[in-house]
């Protein structure tokens, strides 16, 4: 298609390294060890963003404070983006304070909860995945979008949004041009999520447990998820945790049915593979460990019952401060830069994981 080169830069030699994550590729710092307290500031801005996502989220709890927290933190991203000085610790506040707050929410759950909700999403899930990587296929070639990148907006919409993009680029082989452009294109609808998803449950008149399936298949990171089931209740964001829990795991086949069909079309072209070697047990992020660990642990009695109401509302803070972590590490010149075709790309398929998560819910209760 005429103009591709100009939207699509040429992939250098760098950018077919593989073994790096998407972060490593998009961001030259990421992978250099942060000086000792230089994640202070960029950790105290985020705390401070939290606190007055905090109180906008009791005075729209609608919103909540996850949801608060994306939205003051990109708003704080447009006035001025923070700098050098600032990210080390936005970094931290970012997805290891995340990780350990969807950890903690285990502690509050029964394995038999996890087990009965996970299974229950499993029809629902696969169905919504397979609609969105057919629909990335189609709808991408008619739109242009490049073979890896749709490959990559699609993993990310249909799986888990930037944890599904950083496993799939180092198997394919994707430019770190690519990589931004899915990134950028994935985090505009996980924003629309956290407003639009709310007031499409009550609209349609949902239960806690029917938007927590809802929220976990349609919406992409699990950032988002947490902010978008929280604002329908506590009841809604255990559901959707664990739906989405489940719902990473699609790593795994996906990555390994990537490096299979990658290794196979380099063989085609008497080239080597260069993608790298998908391992499933590196592909389980440690999170869901540790959240299967505090279920079984919880099961066992061991989490007392007095002691749930303070790890919700530590785990609810760890996830404020994590959004807007997002919120303030929001690119927002990458996200100009995207363009039409990826962004239509992304609004095509985020539709049709929403409408197949939808559609499959209802079919299978009517069963």
């Amino acid at each position: 298609m005429s103009g591709e080169a100009a939207a699509y830069p040429p992939r250098s030699a760098s950018d077919t390294t593989t073994g790096c994550t998407a972060r490593d590729r998009t961001d030259p710092t990421a992978g250099a060890r942060p000086a000792s307290g230089s994640w202070i500031p960029g950790l105290a801005l985020t705390l401070v963003v939290a606190a007055a996502a905090t109180g906008v989220g009791r005075l729209l709890p609608v919103l909540g404070g996850p949801g608060s927290g994306v939205v003051i933190g990109v708003l704080v991203a447009a006035v001025r983006k923070p700098g050098a000085r600032l990210r080390p610790g936005i970094r931290v506040a970012n997805k290891p304070v995340l990780q350990a707050g969807v950890a903690l929410l285990g502690a509050q759950l029964s394995l038999t909860q996890v087990l009965r909700v996970g299974a229950g999403s499993l029809p629902i899930m696969v169905g919504s995945l397979t609609a969105c990587l057919s629909a990335a296929w189609f709808i991408g070639r008619r739109l242009g979008v490049g073979g890896d990148l749709r490959t990559l907006i699609g993993a990310g919409t249909g799986i888990c949004g930037a944890s599904a993009i950083a496993a799939v680029t180092p198997v394919i082989g994707a430019a770190s041009a690519e990589v931004a452009y899915a990134i950028s294109t994935i985090f505009l609808f996980n924003i629309a999520a956290v407003v639009a998803f709310p007031v499409i449950g009550h609209l349609l008149g949902m239960g806690p447990d029917a938007f927590g399936l809802f929220a976990g298949t349609a919406v992409n990171d699990m950032s988002s998820v947490v902010a978008v089931a929280s604002a329908y209740g506590p009841a809604a964001a255990d559901d959707a945790v664990v739906v989405k829990l489940t719902r990473t795991l699609m790593i795994i086949p996906i990555c390994l049915g990537l490096a299979i069909l990658t290794g196979r079309r380099a063989r085609a072209r008497g080239q080597a593979a260069t993608s790298s070697r998908a391992r499933p047990a590196g592909l389980v992020p440690w999170f869901l460990v540790a959240f299967l660990l505090a279920a079984a642990v919880n099961s066992a009695g061991l989490v007392p019952a007095a002691a749930h109401p303070g790890l919700k509302e530590l785990s609810a803070l760890l996830v404020t401060v994590a959004l807007c972590a997002v919120g303030l590490s929001t690119d927002l010149a990458a996200l100009r830069r995207t363009g039409p075709r990826p962004l239509l790309l992304g609004a095509c398929l985020w539709a049709v994981v929403s409408v197949s998560s939808l559609t499959l819910q209802y079919g299978v209760r009517c069963l």
